[in-house]
């Protein structure tokens, strides 16, 4: 069985696309009998799973010092983010505040194996350079062991952090850096061949339309409209979203909107008359709400408004306030839990770092921040396995296995087996969550809206498309 993937954002002004639409072959079967929500030995950390509740297993005594940035009572971790960016502070940091949540946690928990986690954050300021810089300080400064929960514009540093073999894992693939290089680990996983030669197979990734799949048979739309900003890479993105939904059977409108004076009420209209039942875009948060209000003005009304991870957040109840209509409509995927699913105890016990580490977090909560968390996760799985003798080469048979991974139940399980070229159908896998003013908890939030992400699934063809 094959589990996939369908993930793209929008960021701001400079419309940079979080990641890519991919395909991932992992054994999701084998991997929710051996890595469900109760981990077995191998499937995850051996440290305490509630709360990090008793002091991990202490091992100073017999810790070496292994590796670059570890001694034997300490491991250094690098985390890179595009926090000063263009976009504002909030668009890109959920990862990193997760992370920290996770770390501190851990910390006061006992550490791993006796050694607690020293974490150095740099700024990149959204910049190829600034990129760089960071990643220079800190590898040949700071001396870190491995990157964890990146979320950055342009990653120019990942060629360096690959060539010094320098372990990047479970950070936010932004750009196609974690289909080329080896030794970067994005947190979706991914089967391509990653030899540092060329983006996924000789150029080519591939997009898996389970996203497109479930809108159609949960609602039963069939009338679809796109709309974009006439710059490149949000009209690149746009051409994705097109061939997914046609090779689901959808009639697709696509509008297109300056970049700098969006005519949404245009747009509005032009919906209206073509039926529209569901949209997507390839747009920033400006455009989104845009687009919503110009609908709201123009009594159109959605089946559904389909967003994604990076747009789920905490703040579409402020974001969306002056097009409620619209807000209402508002769904979102992803490839991990829903942040408001408490009943499940990776999630809670997130929740519960979060409000006592970083309370003012708990209004700009965000499914990347969850994320961020589940990365962190996954670099402490794989220091874990090592014991006493923490390497690199250690950490990186631990992420290279060919046993899928889903950091005690928070990510569809994925990994980083290399395969050939996608052919035919990929059994893909995807969370959904509906925006509701009136949730169970007696707030606004996010509703998830299927069962399980690890049994919503389909088998759904995998299209070629050149980054």
């Amino acid at each position: 069985m094959r589990a996939g993937r369908a993930e793209r954002g929008e960021l701001g002004a400079r419309v940079q696309l979080t990641g890519r639409r991919g395909s991932r072959a992992v054994a999701a079967a084998t991997a929710l009998l051996l890595c469900g929500a109760v981990p077995l030995a191998g499937c995850g950390t051996r440290l305490p799973a509630r709360d990090f509740a008793g002091p991990a297993p202490s091992a100073v005594g017999g810790n070496p010092a292994s590796d670059t940035g570890v001694t034997p009572t300490q491991v250094k971790v690098g985390i890179v983010t595009s926090l000063t960016s263009p976009l504002g502070t909030e668009v890109l940091s959920g990862p990193r505040y997760g992370a920290l949540a996770f770390f501190q946690a851990l910390n006061a928990a006992g550490g791993l194996h006796g050694r607690s986690v020293q974490v150095v954050t740099c700024d990149d300021s959204g910049s190829g350079f600034g990129n760089q810089a960071c990643v220079h300080k800190l590898i040949d400064q700071d001396q870190v062991f491995a990157f964890t929960a990146g979320s950055v514009l342009d990653y120019a540093g990942a060629p360096y952090v690959s060539a010094r073999a320098v372990p990047d894992v479970g950070s936010q693939p932004l750009g196609t850096e974690y289909d080329r290089y080896p030794h970067l680990y994005g947190i979706y996983g991914s089967s391509a061949p990653r030899d540092g030669r060329s983006v996924g197979w000789d150029g080519t990734l591939f997009l898996s339309t389970e996203v497109y799949r479930f809108f159609k048979e949960r609602l039963g739309v069939k009338r679809a409209a796109v709309v974009a900003y006439n710059q490149a890479e949000s009209l690149s993105y746009a051409h994705q979203i097109e061939q997914g939904l046609a090779a689901e059977g959808y009639h697709v409108l696509t509008q297109t909107v300056d970049l700098a004076l969006p005519a949404f009420p245009a747009v509005a209209t032009a919906l209206a008359a073509d039926g529209t039942q569901v949209v997507f875009d390839a747009m920033d948060t400006r455009g989104n709400t845009g687009l919503c209000q110009a609908l709201d003005a123009a009594g159109v009304k959605l089946v559904a408004k389909v967003t994604n991870v990076q747009n789920w957040t905490q703040t579409v109840g402020t974001d969306f306030a002056s097009a409620p209509g619209c807000r209402d409509a508002l769904w979102a995927t992803s490839a991990s839990r829903n942040y408001e699913d408490t009943r499940y105890p990776a999630v809670a016990q997130f929740r519960g770092a979060v409000a006592k580490y970083f309370p003012d977090r708990e209004p700009l909560l965000s499914a990347w921040e969850l994320e961020g968390w589940a990365g962190a996760q996954w670099l402490t799985d794989a220091m874990d396995s090592c014991g006493a003798q923490l390497t690199r080469a250690c950490v990186e048979r631990f992420m290279n296995r060919t046993q899928p991974y889903d950091a005690h139940g928070l990510l569809i399980p994925t990994g980083f087996t290399p395969e050939p070229r996608p052919s035919g159908l990929t059994h893909a896998c995807l969370d959904v969550a509906r925006w509701q003013q009136s949730t169970p908890a007696g707030r606004p939030g996010w509703v998830t809206q299927v069962p399980d992400m690890n049994t919503n699934c389909f088998d759904v063809p995998q299209l070629p498309y050149q980054p």
